[in-house]
């Protein structure tokens, strides 16, 4: 086999490769960024903001 395919046919497996890697980079990641959202909304429940009409700030409210 001519030494031209070996390398062709070498670039095309190495491009492939990095493709699927980042396909399953991305997979990976939205997991854990769905993971990190759900335990986030877990720890902290909504705090109900309350806006203080003497600065327009919006603070939590008194409970």
């Amino acid at each position: 086999m001519p030494p031209f395919l070996i390398v062709a046919l070498g670039a095309l497996g190495a491009a492939a490769l990095v493709k699927k890697l980042a396909q399953e980079s991305r997979r990976v990641n939205a997991e854990l960024d769905e993971a990190r959202r759900d335990e986030v909304a877990a720890r902290s429940p909504a705090a109900k903001l309350k806006r203080d009409p003497d600065t327009g700030e919006y603070r939590p409210q008194d409970r």
